[in-house]
């Protein structure tokens, strides 16, 4: 009977895939290991995905127990999984393990995962310290990354609003319009949501 390790090791995606399903399906504590050194050399997104999804149907403290050796690693696809996972784990207690040597991490998928799960999982007396060092990252790099830090950032909330107002006085052009940019689109989620809300209760 093939073992998770052996599917896993198979070159064919699809078996692969397979493997990761069954293991979240049917988790057993000794798969989170196996699991997790997958999830630093597959190749494939989507596997890459239900690695993850299948480590969220294990025991949590256990996972993240494994992953904080991960998020010190310098293959950088292990780091940048473990980041992931913990998104998806998205329990505020792990906030401290996204550290500011990840948020201002010279490569940018690194750093933007970082971004992300840190804008998941900060705990709300966190926020405006988490803004302050988010938008010391404005203009930085090509269209996606700056695309994805406006998310991120819209997705904390209110607290970006000061932190931007003053970010879009920046002599830095890049830094002023991508400042002035994200308060638009946070504007208009705003907008969006309000709207929402009257079309659902129309008695707002």
């Amino acid at each position: 009977m093939a073992t998770l390790e052996s599917m896993l090791a198979s070159p064919d995606q699809s078996v692969r895939l397979k493997a990761a399903l069954g293991a979240g399906t049917y988790p057993k504590p000794e798969y989170i290991e196996i699991l997790i050194q997958q999830c630093a050399h597959e190749t494939d997104f989507f596997v890459r995905d239900t690695l993850s999804w299948a480590l969220l149907m294990h025991d949590h403290d256990s996972v993240v127990n494994r992953l904080k050796s991960e998020l010190i690693s310098e293959n950088l696809q292990a780091k940048s999984q473990a980041i992931h996972t913990l998104s998806k784990i998205g329990d505020q207690k792990n906030y401290p393990l996204i550290t500011d040597e990840m948020l201002f991490d010279a490569d940018d998928f690194i750093a933007s995962t970082a971004w992300r799960a840190a804008s998941v999982i900060v705990p709300e007396a966190e926020k405006p310290a988490l803004v302050t060092k988010l938008v010391t990252q404005l203009g930085r790099g090509d269209s996606d990354v700056q695309f994805a830090l406006t998310r991120f950032l819209c997705a904390i909330g209110d607290p970006i609003v000061a932190p931007l107002n003053e970010a879009s006085k920046s002599p830095r052009e890049e830094v002023r319009m991508h400042a002035q940019f994200t308060l638009m689109r946070f504007k208009e989620m705003q907008l969006d949501a309000s709207q929402t809300r009257l079309t659902l209760d129309p008695e707002i």
